[in-house]
């Protein structure tokens, strides 16, 4: 059987770019069982509740969704279990130093496969202000009504 190539995405955290300001992203490895990988290949996950966080010089993800493996038996895993993150330790302490400013927090943006591994890519983040939201959705607006108006030009 051949061997997979490039990148194949599973599941995208849109949301989390609405709630938070990415400052640094970092690609980490998974550690999964045999019945999530399977679950993931079939493309069914969910990023929307999940978090990262540093618990004794290791980094977890938890609260991503993986759901069951409809063939799986007995060997089955739980929805929401904690997941470990592999990293370098010199990434883990970098972020763990990050993590202890005020009002930053772990967010996973995108889960995928590169190659055969299943990978993540996690931010750390700070939460926006209403208003801020409010800001980056009228500018999104504004720049969608500059190219409508410059797909019109080109026409007429």
């Amino acid at each position: 059987m051949a061997k997979e190539q490039g990148r194949k995405t599973i599941a995208k955290n849109r949301r989390a770019r609405y709630e938070y300001h990415i400052e640094d992203t970092y690609e980490a490895g998974l550690v999964l069982t045999g019945t999530e990988v399977k679950s993931l290949r079939e493309g069914r996950a969910s990023l929307t509740d999940g978090f990262g966080l540093i618990f004794q010089g290791e980094a977890w993800l938890e609260n991503v969704y993986i759901p069951e493996y409809l063939q799986g038996t007995w060997t089955n895993h739980s929805a929401r279990r904690k997941r470990k993150m592999l990293l370098h330790k010199d990434e883990i302490l970098k972020i763990s130093h990050k993590l202890k400013e005020s009002g930053r927090t772990l967010v996973p943006l995108e889960l995928y496969f590169d190659g055969s591994r299943a990978k993540v890519e996690i931010a750390v983040a700070r939460g926006k202000k209403d208003w801020d939201k409010r800001e980056t959705l009228r500018r999104k607006q504004d720049e969608r009504e500059a190219q409508r108006a410059m797909s019109l030009r080109r026409q007429a």
